[in-house]
């Protein structure tokens, strides 16, 4: 795929959803990093529904931590892996007191020295929460690059530095959803809604449905 492609394609998604954002509830820094936290193997709508009780009583690492990991997994029991999510919270936490006076620290290094959090989750804190030009690959983000070949990799640390490579730098900030949201709703795993797309002319799938 050629520049003039990817620039267009930006372009569509750029007109077609002026302002994306994650489809995860959070009202603060934390509250985001806890809801990315818990997304990973589960959907945006079981962790918002989640977190939607969980949030009333424990916003803060502090409180978290004085929630407990056991009271903590009451809320959390309907998402997958929660044990080791609630472990991993707990621990996190525990961190984010000790060492950055119960702040989310802004760096990836930081980010990606909390327990959970691994570098796609650091690449939505980055973008999401701090507005750095970071693009998070997740599963839909991997199909939809290599589908599209916008930017195809074999991995998706590969699919990340060539949508970094490729990416205007003007369509940074908001690509990650932008991708994320096509591939969730259009760009689809079993049977991409090529027919609803805006960009089908310039996708280069070619098993393109009706």
């Amino acid at each position: 795929m050629n520049s003039a492609k990817r620039r267009e394609i930006y372009e569509r998604l750029a007109r077609e959803n002026p302002a994306p954002t994650t489809e995860l509830r959070y009202r603060s820094t934390f509250e985001l990093l806890i809801s990315v936290i818990l997304s990973a193997q589960a959907t945006d709508t079981s962790v918002n529904k989640a977190t939607r009780e969980l949030f009333k009583v424990a916003n803060t690492p502090e409180a978290l931590l004085e929630l407990g990991e056991e009271a903590l997994k009451a809320y959390i029991k309907t998402i997958g892996l929660f044990n080791s999510k609630a472990r991993n919270l707990m621990k996190t936490a525990a961190l984010l007191v000790e060492q950055y006076d119960g702040k989310v620290p802004r760096n990836r290094a930081g980010l990606e020295a909390l327990p959970g959090v691994g570098r796609k989750t650091a690449n939505v804190i980055l973008n999401t929460a701090f507005g750095e030009l970071t693009i998070a690959v997740d599963t839909h983000i991997f199909r939809l690059a290599n589908r599209t070949k916008l930017a195809p990799g074999k991995n998706v640390l590969e699919v990340e530095r060539r949508l970094d490579k490729f990416t205007p730098d003007e369509f940074k900030r908001h690509a990650h959803h932008w991708l994320i949201l096509h591939g969730r709703y259009v760009c689809k795993a079993r049977r991409p809604e090529c027919g609803n797309c805006v960009i089908a002319d310039l996708c280069e799938y070619r098993h393109k449905t009706a």
